[in-house]
């Protein structure tokens, strides 16, 4: 299996927003949108910098 940049992207953000919601926050329901809310940062920067990426290489 091999998964394109942008799955192993969000594969990153889903894992890492995980572990940052766990561990920073304290009742479950600020946990999930802790979580959701590095999930949307992650997952927006890349789409954003690959945007901009795309348009300085041009």
């Amino acid at each position: 299996m091999h998964p394109s940049h942008f799955t192993a992207v969000l594969l990153f953000a889903l894992f890492a927003s995980t572990v940052f919601g766990i561990t920073m926050r304290d009742t479950p329901q600020r946990m999930l949108r802790y979580g959701a809310y590095c999930f949307a940062l992650f997952a927006g920067s890349a789409i954003v910098l690959s945007w901009l990426m795309f348009l300085i290489a041009r």
